[in-house]
């Protein structure tokens, strides 16, 4: 018998990030920006988070960061848009709820984009709108 000892996560974070913008409009372009960087990764790796370069931009990649002027990301975090996350806009909000901690490259869009942000548990706070 074989007794594997190792270190494990749960990825139970239920982690919700709400950007407040001061106009809808706002909330739907930074939602439209964090699609185009979830579809544009999913092109470069074919949607396998090993595939990401944690050191290096993809050349079609560092094309679209130019092309949409977003120059605060590392090549590290895009593997973030690969995790299983919920974004949703609601109103003047985007709302982005993820069982993950590792959250860094959504901030920095939202914060980018003028968004007030708003990070908690809803393990913790489990009489607010959103989390599961």
């Amino acid at each position: 018998m074989k007794i594997w000892k190792g270190y494990g996560s749960e990825h139970s974070m239920n982690l919700v990030m709400i950007g407040y913008f001061k106009e809808a409009r706002d909330a739907e372009e930074a939602k439209k920006l964090l699609d185009q960087l979830t579809n544009q990764i999913m092109e470069d790796t074919g949607g396998e988070i090993d595939r990401v370069p944690k050191d290096r931009f993809t050349d079609t990649m560092l094309e679209f960061l130019s092309k949409v002027n977003l120059h605060i990301l590392g090549p590290a975090e895009l593997e973030q848009f690969l995790y299983d996350v919920q974004v949703d806009v609601d109103g003047n909000k985007v709302v982005i709820i993820t069982d993950e901690v590792d959250v860094s490259a959504f901030l920095k869009v939202l914060m980018d984009k003028g968004a007030r942000v708003e990070v908690y548990s809803a393990h913790y706070y489990p009489d607010t709108e959103y989390g599961r």
